[in-house]
């Protein structure tokens, strides 16, 4: 795993880091991808990182995203065991500071049983490392990047909900995708996003306009899994923190407006060997002409690994999909389809944006940036879990050595009369519905511990959403009805 610049390898290191401050900030991450956690005085910190941790109320794991305790009691933290403490775990290979507060330190923690010291089944950091496991435990090497696009509003979050999150203004008019011009509005906000980032220890690759009113895509740079999950959940932060001092509301709500496209949050995967080289590439024998024994031509320049990660990762897909998409909202991104460029079906291709799967390869790209872009989660994703399910999907099909039988998407746009393409779930309830299946992939790379805590905080969401009366139902019947 990647550590951060200046991260301390020792209690000495990190007592010498920390010589001239008073407090430390520190967070641990909740299913809903939502950042918990509170400053703690230097001693009380250097004592914790010294020894096994430190005491943080289980709580977050028994309520959602707005603190209302989930409808169904769930193991890890309930009435009936106090809403006991978990064991934090600080990681200090995760050491930032803060810029734009005053350079506090900064950690990241993970979560264990304390009478067992077992990792705690939904901990997303957790869930994350046991897929980076399994892959080192086969020599390779976990390898991604993520992309974000975000509506940005010129909003606080106490004028939108005086507006009840209606009427919101947006931070820029009209559809200016790649616009150079957009950005010379709101310039300080739009460098202070790249600018921040760098100086809280994540690098960026691209940020630019997205075609949409006041939407901004921000792509950060390829790393390790737990790097770039790290990374993805604290730009978050970063962006909503600067967001504030500026006067801006940024969004990562994967569906906003109901008539234009949502916000993406597309990964990027592939996998290293021991010598740190690209396995899904070909050998120097076949980088030429491309793999003889290809599946399909849309394969012919991605490897025999990859090949097979590719086809766990479809096999899987529909079984997965609350790891990906965990909200309702997600749900209506991908109903548009390839009208929105948002997939929602099984489908892959070549360099196409209109499918499931995104392969990246020669010719288009150098051997060594071959890889998959997975398209289907919203900007609204854990990347924790979505990284987590990719990758145990793809370690699957590499174990098990599944074959590609499907063909790619462009088989499908050139033969319309084809039937034989898969969709995908098109609501958080029909998706918990088929990861929660006794039979189902997800519990069988996951284990049934995860997918029944977490399949029970979706269904909650779901209980939420079936028992709210929306703007439309009432614009829609009430008078008519």
């Amino acid at each position: 795993m990647a550590t951060t610049p200046g991260a301390p390898r020792s209690i000495n290191d990190l007592k010498e880091l920390l010589r001239f401050d008073t407090k430390v900030k520190v967070a641990g991450i909740d299913v809903d991808g939502v950042l918990r956690g509170k400053f703690m005085s230097k001693d009380k910190f250097l004592g914790a990182a010294a020894s096994e941790g430190f005491g943080f109320c289980s709580v977050i794991f028994g309520w959602d995203m707005h603190d209302s305790v989930y409808t169904r009691e769930l193991a890890i933290s309930n009435r009936q065991n106090g809403y006991r403490d978990l064991m934090a775990s600080i990681d200090l290979s995760t050491f930032r500071r803060i810029p734009w507060e005053n350079n506090v330190p900064f950690f990241l923690v993970s979560f264990f049983d304390p009478k067992t010291s077992a990792p705690i089944c939904a901990d997303p950091r957790g869930v994350l490392r046991k897929a980076v496991d399994n892959a080192a435990a086969h020599g390779m090497e976990c390898i991604s990047g993520v992309e974000f696009e975000y509506f940005n509003f010129k909003e606080t979050p106490e004028s939108a909900a005086q507006k009840h999150f209606t009427q919101l203004q947006p931070l820029t008019t009209g559809m200016h995708g790649y616009s150079l011009l957009r950005t010379q509005l709101n310039q300080e906000y739009f460098h202070a996003l790249f600018d921040e980032s760098l100086k809280f220890g994540i690098d960026i690759e691209g940020h630019h306009t997205e075609t949409g009113p006041g939407v901004l895509e921000t792509a950060l740079a390829y790393t390790s899994a737990m790097r770039i999950a790290d990374n993805a959940i604290l730009y978050k932060f970063l962006a909503k923190s600067v967001g504030l001092k500026h006067g801006v509301l940024p969004s990562f709500m994967a569906k906003p407006w109901g008539k234009l496209p949502g916000c993406s949050g597309h990964v990027h995967v592939s996998l290293k060997d021991a010598e740190g080289r690209n396995t899904f590439s070909l050998s120097d024998v076949d980088r030429d002409r491309g793999r003889a024994n290809a599946a399909f031509e849309d394969t012919r320049y991605l490897s025999q690994i990859g090949e097979y990660f590719l086809a766990g990762v479809l096999d899987g897909l529909p079984d997965v999909m609350p790891m990906l998409v965990p909200t309702i909202n997600g749900y209506k991104r991908l109903v548009g389809g390839e009208a929105f460029w948002a997939p929602n079906a099984v489908t892959y291709g070549y360099d196409s944006r209109a499918a499931s799967i995104r392969i990246i390869s020669p010719p288009s790209v150098p051997p060594s940036a071959t890889r998959l872009e997975v398209r289907v989660p919203g900007a609204d994703m854990n990347p924790y879990f979505a990284l987590s399910a990719i990758f145990q999907l793809g370690m699957r099909g590499i174990a098990k050595q599944l074959k590609l039988t499907t063909p790619p998407i462009s088989t499908y746009q050139s033969d319309p009369a084809r039937k034989e393409v898969v969709l995908l779930p098109c609501s958080l309830e029909d998706a918990t519905n088929a990861m929660m299946r006794p039979d189902s992939i997800a519990r069988e790379v996951f284990g049934d511990d995860l997918v029944d805590h977490f399949g029970a905080t979706r269904e909650h969401e779901v209980r939420l959403w079936n028992a709210a009366v929306t703007n439309w139902e009432v614009e829609r019947y009430l008078e008519l009805a």
